[in-house]
């Protein structure tokens, strides 16, 4: 690669690699949250141990701001919501639309299914009774996070909502970011928390007892799942909780995969590879393409490009990175497979034939298809949901949805004449298994006896189970 470049070059032209060494191929950031564990396991005892007094420990510390009031007043959300600049407020408003509008027509529907007669089951969808939400605060604030996590659990039917965020440091007081807290008043949640990072994570597995009058005897009761994104502590203390209390993922940093071929415009997709890397440092820019023209007009592009935008050091130092880079491929076939190995957090395909290249994606968190879909539309404002799996972990997990927030559960109805029909067979299926304490469970509703092995089958015979 010539220094000059802002991205390594991964050239697959001409090799075919098996599964495990497409996936050993692709660029990705040295990253996980084992390094992170010694750190973050007394930030849990502490908050277990002491609650509230903890969390105001812990924001003194890392935060550099001694909060107040942890749970953020309703007033001060009202507050934020009429200062709120218009045009930010109309913005908040149309993607809080989109997002209910796609978040309804997910909501999965009961259904059952009949087997014989008296013989049924069915299958209902359960909310999760308590859930609580992080949104991150770090190099950057996001209000479309509260969104993208409140809407959907609405949608579902959770009945109690907690946002955890961390407090701002141009606030004074100790409160979260404006936007954030005016976001969250316009959703209708108003149990907010002035607490980010493991602390928070803490706060909603274990609970968090009051200190000080204001916090109440209970500051925050525990919750039974945890959903949204954040940094490696906060991802490292859902993994160290998960079990406890249900979690979404462990999110690892934010990535993107273009699909490009020679009809690709090179000045949208370096502006696309931008947009992410300026997430953060870590962040994964990668451009799968089959022209090395276009490779080479990307590079120029980002030359250009680079230097221009605000936070260009931040993103020179992720497109430079061994998790970003551009593949070169033999064709489009080559340019799937090295997509599908992967499996992108955010997949664009800007290609002559999206849809035939899309039926082919098996592994990507969400897919942005042609020039005029870029992933920006989809953190903001498309009404899909920007909580995704990052890491490689598409090729297993989906990203954050309605059915996040729900629980199917199975409703086994038979009557009498529906279990006679099976007694026999469950019987002998338990017994085969050294378990004949199942079978006996159901023998006992037909036949006297279902302890006597040398009678059973005369007695089953005689129940007319057999």
């Amino acid at each position: 690669m010539s220094e000059e470049n802002y991205m390594r070059i991964i050239d697959l032209r001409g090799k075919k690699l098996t599964r495990a060494e497409m996936l050993e191929a692709m660029p990705r950031a040295e990253m996980g949250t084992n390094e992170a564990t010694d750190l973050v396991q007394p930030i849990l005892d502490d908050v277990k141990a002491r609650g509230a007094a903890a969390l105001r420990d812990f924001a003194e510390k890392f935060d550099h701001i001694r909060p107040e009031n942890l749970r953020v007043p309703v007033e001060a959300m009202k507050t934020a919501v009429d200062e709120l600049d218009p045009e930010v407020r109309a913005a908040i408003e149309e993607s809080v639309r989109r997002s209910r509008a796609v978040s309804a027509s997910q909501v999965p529907v009961p259904f059952h299914t009949d087997l014989a007669e008296g013989a049924r089951v069915s299958e209902r969808w359960i909310p999760v009774q308590r859930v609580g939400l992080y949104v991150p605060g770090g190099k950057a604030v996001y209000p479309s996070s509260v969104i993208m996590n409140v809407v959907p659990a609405q949608a579902a039917g959770v009945e109690s909502l907690a946002i955890a965020t961390p407090p701002s440091r141009n606030n004074a007081d100790g409160l979260p970011d404006k936007t954030i807290l005016a976001t969250c008043a316009i959703l209708g949640v108003d149990e907010v928390y002035a607490v980010g990072g493991a602390q928070a994570v803490a706060m909603f597995a274990y609970g968090a007892k009051g200190s000080e009058p204001q916090d109440g005897e209970i500051l925050c009761d525990p919750v039974d799942k945890i959903t949204g994104p954040g940094n490696i502590f906060v991802a490292t203390a859902k993994r160290m909780v998960s079990g406890i209390v249900g979690i979404d993922a462990v999110a690892g940093p934010t990535e993107i995969a273009i699909i490009a071929d020679k009809g690709a415009n090179p000045s949208w997709l370096a502006a696309d590879l931008i947009g992410q890397a300026e997430h953060d440092e870590l962040a994964g820019s990668v451009l799968i393409t089959d022209s090395e023209e276009i490779a080479e007009q990307v590079q120029e592009n980002l030359k250009y490009r680079v230097p221009r935008t605000e936070h260009s050091e931040r993103v020179n130092t992720s497109l430079r990175g061994r998790q970003s880079g551009i593949i070169l491929t033999d064709g489009i076939e080559q340019s799937i497979d090295a997509a599908n190995a992967y499996a992108a957090e955010h997949l664009e395909v800007q290609t002559a034939d999206p849809d035939a290249v899309i039926a082919k994606i098996r592994n990507a968190g969400a897919i942005f298809r042609g020039p005029y879909s870029p992933v920006p539309l989809g953190d903001y404002m498309s009404g899909s949901n920007h909580v995704l799996p990052t890491s490689g972990t598409a090729r297993f997990a989906s990203g954050l949805g309605v059915h996040t927030f729900m629980k199917p559960v199975e409703v086994i109805e038979y009557d009498e004449q529906g279990l006679k029909t099976l007694a026999a067979r469950v019987n002998a299926f338990a017994v085969s298994e050294d378990l004949p304490a199942h079978g006996e469970s159901v023998l006992s509703r037909f036949i006297d006896d279902p302890y006597n092995k040398e009678t059973i089958k005369e007695q089953e015979e005689q129940a007319g189970l057999r």
